[in-house]
């Protein structure tokens, strides 16, 4: 994953309510309906919200009637779990401390 798109997906959950709204979506397919009741915000806000989200490829959304129902991209989560199980912590000191690493 490049960092300019693993930067633009943390931006996008940077918010606490796209944050629910994915662990929400962790359950399964979604409509908007449902998540306006579980987040208790209104459709204009969840619309920007979903927005974002699909916009980030992390969300895809489908038409059905009148209302529209979410889930999650998997491909594109795998991608950035990926991205994220990639960092390492490693100590850069010496080891002169009195636990031997500066990381302890």
């Amino acid at each position: 994953m490049e960092l300019t798109h693993a930067t633009m997906i943390c931006k996008a959950l940077s918010d606490p309510n796209r944050l629910r709204i994915v662990q929400l979506l962790t359950e399964g397919e979604k409509c908007g309906c449902d998540l306006l009741e579980q987040l208790q915000i209104g459709q204009p806000t969840l619309s920007h919200h979903m927005k974002i989200l699909c916009d980030r490829g992390l969300v895809t959304a489908r038409k059905a009637a009148k209302w529209s129902y979410y889930s999650l991209v998997c491909d594109q989560w795998t991608e950035f779990r990926d991205f994220i199980d990639a960092i390492r912590c490693t100590c850069a000191c010496d080891g002169k401390t009195e636990s031997g690493c500066c990381c302890s």
